[in-house]
């Protein structure tokens, strides 16, 4: 299937350039979902009147990558889809609800929406205009109240009931009153919390599907407030069957409630100014899901809409929300769903954390976008492919590095998996970087190993910073072992970069577990670009008159052999430390002339100078445990005579900022927020005196 979305199917900044293809997305993913054995795409093309080409690409995707089904193409790139996990933003940035907000509810008749109802209420005070097909409910019906404190009596009940009326009592006619009991109530129940929360609730009872009466509910709050602060489209109906046996009357039922009567209510508010939308989708329409095929061309319509109003109304908020299925509350709650569902290996959603997500949304500061509200994804996660479609040949020559020794997979959502056997037998670094008697994977060479793994698929990119720098525990080489070394990198795009999310992991087998154990071992985000960094200068310190503490003073406390010995001397100067890196060190690595991409031990200079200063300080023994940002102005190598490092206390209590720079002033490596955690060791007086008086 083919769309011109724009490209990024509607993810990109410009949002969606035609987002009726949302409905086709939704299809085609529910198609593979189905028929999993079939090679299924949705290709994405940016606005273009070039069919030959577009042809082209269509045919080509037939080829190859049977990993993605959500291809597009933008930029001269190749982009696919997947998803992150991402922390709720500043609630002080978003929307401010108050007594005088005016929101506008579709499908309000529902025991989950209801409830996100009342939550919004309590939060805010403001005036709900609540619509649903569901009759306006009567506080006083006995049968409301029975519903919300005893449903199985009251079922009963209703079946003693339908048997005096002289009709047949069957369970399925009990479940249809019951139904429609269950929307009636909760719509009551949505009414009371507004009222509770001193607020105004406007009950409307109206078809979505009837454009007029749809019409004459956005008249009375045009009348009323001339202005919708918040519209949360959460109207919807699910019936699943399987595609060979779904009635094109039930498919166009079930679209038609979300898609229809969006259409009506947009046409209807027009230009009446609109603060944000939310609108309810799922993980159906964003992963696909057997059986649903209307349900989740519906939904990923929807957010298709929402990624188009970026353009065609910049002011207005627009929020697509994937759910999973929520637990305890709804329909998803009955029959075999839980227990399909938990053998899908998918958590059903909690009202506790379901209920406040839309408060908690609106209040971040999220201009737009879609996110998925939900917990463990199971099987919606899996990899269509053990590779994930990706071509190992196409890679392979650039493969066999330092620390890219084999690319194992580009899944959709496990990322880039590059493996690399380390021996600490033969690699300087391992052998000159012992604690206790142990090799450890200094932390400057996984920084090396998360660029190098970045440059595999983008070598036309420059790796510019690497941020969020994270030393979780450290990866030993017990017994002097070999190990392999996992990298992992999941790609995105900001703007004109390339950002790459990496982890470092590492397996062993452990005595008596059936299965290995892998640890998360480094995490850090790569930022690479099309051009460098412009360089900068810097003053070569002055020497200063106070005391150097010397390099055999230096190592009788750190722990380096050799290589990783890149102090020669360090000083005190103006409230910043000094580094002086030997004119000549043995190879960092083996091979020696195998390049790097980051000048790795430039980092190290860096995190002995500070440690120095605050064994001096505070006689306090750190190791690396985090980098905010570090970045490269210079190429690795071709520097101008010696390096030194300038470190400075940082903006926040136990951090520190650094320059590294050769003797012509050329500044390398400018390196943020570095931060130790400390290791308990017994140093005498004797061996921290030559610091504390080269740090005073």
């Amino acid at each position: 299937a083919a769309t011109r979305l724009g490209g990024l199917h509607g993810y990109g900044d410009d949002g969606a350039w035609a987002p009726l293809g949302g409905a086709v997305t939704g299809f085609t993913k529910t198609f593979k979902r189905e028929r999993p054995g079939a090679l299924v795409k949705a290709v994405d093309f940016a606005p273009s009147r070039k069919t030959k080409a577009l042809a082209r690409r269509l045919i080509d995707e037939t080829l190859r990558d049977p990993g993605a089904v959500e291809i597009g193409y933008q930029r001269g790139r190749r982009w696919t889809i997947a998803v992150r996990e991402e922390e709720v933003g500043d609630a002080a940035a978003g929307l401010e609800l108050g007594s005088d907000s005016v929101f506008v509810v579709t499908g309000a008749a529902g025991s989950i929406v209801s409830a996100i109802v009342a939550d919004l209420a309590a939060a805010s005070g403001g005036t709900f205009h609540l619509l649903d097909i569901a009759p306006e409910p009567d506080p006083g019906d006995p049968d409301l109240a029975r519903f919300a404190e005893d449903r199985d009596g009251l079922k009963l009940e209703i079946f003693e009931r339908i048997k005096a009326s002289g009709e047949r009592a069957t369970p399925a006619k009990v479940e249809r009153q019951l139904a429609g009991l269950e929307r009636r109530q909760a719509a009551l129940a949505a009414v009371e919390a507004v009222e509770r929360s001193g607020g105004t609730a406007v009950y409307h009872s109206v078809n979505l599907l009837d454009p007029e009466a749809v019409g004459g509910v956005v008249e009375r709050v045009r009348a009323d407030h001339d202005r919708v602060d918040v519209l949360l489209h959460a109207a919807g109906l699910e019936i699943s069957h399987m595609l060979p046996d779904k009635d094109p009357a039930e498919f166009a039922r079930v679209f038609d409630v979300k898609a229809r009567g969006w259409f009506h209510l947009m046409r209807a508010l027009g230009d009446m100014p609109l603060g944000a939308v939310v609108a309810f989708s799922s993980i159906a329409g964003r992963f696909g899901n057997a059986g649903q095929a209307d349900y989740a061309s519906a939904n990923d319509l929807l957010c298709k809409l929402c990624a188009s109003l970026r353009a065609r109304r910049p002011e207005t908020d627009a929020l697509a929300v994937d759910w999973t299925a929520w637990g305890e509350i709804g329909m998803a709650t009955r029959g075999s769903i839980p227990k399909m569902m938990e053998m899908a290996g998918i958590d059903m959603l909690p009202p506790a954390i379901g209920v406040p997500a839309i408060r908690r949304e609106l209040a971040s500061g999220r201009r737009s976008g879609e996110v998925v509200i939900g917990q463990r994804l199971g099987v919606l996660m899996d990899e269509w492919h053990p590779t994930g479609g990706f071509d190992l040949r196409a890679v392979a020559e650039r493969t066999g590095g330092l620390l890219t020794g084999a690319v194992r997979a580009m899944g959709l959502y496990s990322g880039l998996t590059v493996e690399s056997s380390l021996d600490p037998a033969e690699q300087p670094f391992l052998y000159d970087h012992q604690i206790d008697g142990v090799p450890v994977l200094p932390g400057v060479m996984g920084v090396e190993a998360f660029a190098q793994a970045a440059k595999l698929l983008f070598a036309d990119h420059h790796v510019v910073a690497v941020e969020d720098v994270r030393f979780h525990s450290p990866f030993k080489f017990y017994r002097h072992e070999p190990r392999t070394v996992t990298v992992q990198a999941r790609f995105r795009a900001e703007g004109d970069e390339i950002v790459a999310d990496c982890r470092l992991l590492g397996s062993r087998q452990l005595h008596k577990q059936p299965q290995p154990v892998v640890t998360e071992h480094f995490t850090a985000r790569v930022r690479l670009a099309l051009e460098p960094l412009a360089g900068a200068e810097l003053a070569w310190p002055a020497g200063g008159d106070g005391a150097r503490v010397e390099a055999g003073d230096i190592y009788r406390i750190y722990f380096h052999g050799d290589a990783y010995r890149v102090l020669e001397n360090a000083w005190a100067s103006n409230g910043e430390a000094v580094g002086l890196m030997p004119a000549e060190l043995p190879a960092n690595h083996s091979p020696a002339e195998a390049p790097t991409v980051t000048a790795p031990r430039l980092a190290e200079l860096v995190f002995q100078t500070a440690g120095l200063w605050e064994l001096g300080r505070d006689g306090r023994f750190g190791l690396p445990m985090a980098i905010d940002r570090v970045s490269w102005l210079r190429p690795a190598g071709g520097a101008n005579g010696r390096f030194c490092a300038v470190v400075r206390p940082g903006s926040e209590a136990g951090s520190f900022d650094a320059l590294v720079i050769d003797e012509s002033g050329s500044v390398h490596l400018d390196l943020r927020g570095y931060r130790s955690v400390e290791m308990p060791v017994g140093l005498g007086d004797d061996e921290l005196a030559p610091v504390r008086s080269a740090m005073r």
